[in-house]
């Protein structure tokens, strides 16, 4: 009899039951097997990442020019020296002055996110003649924010890549700059960034390239409440933890004020970078969850899954096609007010929300979302 059997004959009978795992298995949105139990059935790959050292980034402000090496900008600011700079302003990518001294990336996404299904020739044309090492955003943390499930936001982030190539060949696949927001769900979140490491490889090898994508993780406003700060901390810091850990490139700390937000706020967001930097130095490792079973199990399989849906969406023309008829909204519309009615129900718990709530249901699903339109909905604006 081998240690897993076990295993499951003792937890029988510990539990008096021969269906152990109708109670300890968990349902969950994205419809991932999650086992109580794991061994060892696949050989670990290391996933490395394209930066050294994960990039802390903050906001720009004055003051932080000594303690902060990257920033995201929203406006042009001279007389930065040795930086990391993360464009973020579509109207910025015109007038930005360079500095031979410092590194430049583009977070600018040249997609329209309506039934218009375009990619702005013109934005993308400005952006690929300028001298940053990476000329091109993907945004995915849109999707997260609107509600998107993981699977589809690495389809979608597959199928924006895909529109790119058939656009501009597949040289431009070396110059994007992947931006995803990081969720509550812990191993869940480390699992979607491994996993696009290996979709996003395999999907260079179709265009006869071994890329690994550039990934810029910032922290989820889905999660967020306006009337609980010092939760909207906690979240945040675990997700940051969880961009990390899973080998981002750069992470970035949305402010965990929700409305009036202060220069000390953003400071405190983005210290948070700092002290889980410094005080753990999860910043450095190229892929620290590797040889988890638990983690290469529902890596395996978000990957799996997420190919699969990115296989669907080519056969029916592609993403551009698909936002154009609307599926793309739909097929979000519908796992986020699913995900919301769990909020509803309190199937999923937000502490200070709908678990020891401070606040009463004020707005319905229907009130909230429109199956036509992709936009950032937080789950704590029905209580707000």
């Amino acid at each position: 009899m081998s240690g897993f059997d076990n295993w499951e004959k003792l937890v029988q009978k510990q539990l008096k039951t021969d269906d152990i795992y109708a109670i300890l298995q968990k349902e969950n949105l994205e419809n991932i097997d999650v086992k109580p139990y794991y061994q060892n059935n696949s050989e670990t790959k290391i996933l490395p990442k394209v930066e050294e050292s994960t990039h802390l980034v903050a906001e720009y402000q004055d003051g932080l020019e000594e303690q902060a090496f990257a920033f995201l900008l929203n406006e042009n600011v001279e007389g930065l020296e040795e930086k990391a700079i993360f464009i973020n302003n579509p109207d910025l990518a015109e007038h930005i002055l360079t500095e031979e001294t410092n590194r430049y990336f583009s977070l600018i996404d040249v997609f329209s996110d309506d039934k218009n299904a375009k990619i702005n020739e013109h934005l993308a044309g400005e952006l690929l003649s300028k001298a940053f090492e990476r000329q091109i955003g993907i945004d995915v943390s849109l999707h997260q924010n609107a509600g998107a499930s993981i699977i589809q936001q690495l389809a979608f982030a597959l199928g924006k890549s895909k529109e790119l190539v058939e656009k501009f060949g597949p040289e431009i696949l070396e110059k994007l700059v992947f931006r995803l927001a990081i969720g509550s769900n812990y191993f869940f979140e480390i699992a979607k960034i491994r996993a696009f490491k290996y979709l996003f490889n395999q999907l260079s090898k179709e265009f006869e390239k071994d890329l690994i994508p550039y990934i810029f993780a910032e922290t989820s406003l889905r999660n967020k409440a306006k009337n609980d700060e010092e939760n909207n901390l906690i979240r945040s810091t675990l997700e940051l933890a969880s961009a990390m850990i899973s080998g981002a490139d750069a992470v970035f700390s949305n402010d965990h004020k929700i409305e009036n937000q202060t220069e000390l706020s953003k400071e405190i967001s983005f210290k948070q970078q700092v002290v889980l930097a410094y005080e753990s130095i999860i910043n450095v490792f190229e892929d620290a969850s590797s040889g988890s079973y638990f983690v290469e199990d529902i890596t395996q399989q978000f990957a799996e899954k997420s190919w699969k849906l990115f296989l669907e969406i080519e056969e029916k023309d592609g993403y551009l096609a698909l936002l154009k008829s609307g599926d793309i909204q739909k097929m979000i519309f519908e796992h986020a007010t699913r995900e919301q009615s769990w909020v509803e129900e309190g199937k999923i718990k937000l502490i200070g929300v709908n678990l020891y709530p401070k606040l009463e249901v004020k707005k319905t699903i229907a009130e909230l979302y429109n199956v036509d339109e992709i936009k950032k909905v937080r789950l704590a604006e029905m209580f707000e």
